[in-house]
């Protein structure tokens, strides 16, 4: 293991030794490059950042919108629990036809709403899927 780190120390001394003779204009082109390497670099690195904060904002959008759209649905349960208490008091008072008519209209309307909810949450889950 020492030999071998030996000979890598004396290969980077024979390195530094030619460039140390190496002709000034070889050397400034040598250091024009590798500026042009590190400049690459960093420009890589700050579009990196840039996309990661933007990624990581549009996530924290997404799951904000997640909670919201959880939030009205839980309130959206409510009302139509609600809703179909006071239905069920009024239909004590009307007759059956009338009372299935509305049932199927509100079974519609709710199923609707249902599907409607569903098809947004597959769309947010699979844009935080991709995001």
């Amino acid at each position: 293991e020492v030999q071998k780190l030996n000979q890598q120390l004396e290969e980077k001394n024979g390195e530094i030794q030619q460039m140390i003779n190496q002709p000034p204009y070889e050397k400034e082109r040598e250091i024009l490059r590798l500026q042009k390497t590190l400049a690459e670099k960093e420009k890589a690195q700050a579009t990196s950042d840039v996309l990661c904060r933007s990624l990581t904002d549009e996530t924290h959008q997404l799951q904000r919108k997640l909670a919201s759209t959880a939030e009205m649905c839980q309130h959206l349960a409510k009302c139509l629990e609600e809703k179909q208490r006071k239905e069920k008091r009024n239909s004590d008072d009307q007759t059956p036809t009338e009372r299935s008519n509305q049932l199927l209209d509100n079974e519609t309307s709710l199923q609707a709403l249902i599907c409607n909810l569903q098809d947004e949450n597959r769309m947010l889950k699979q844009k935080v899927a991709h995001v």
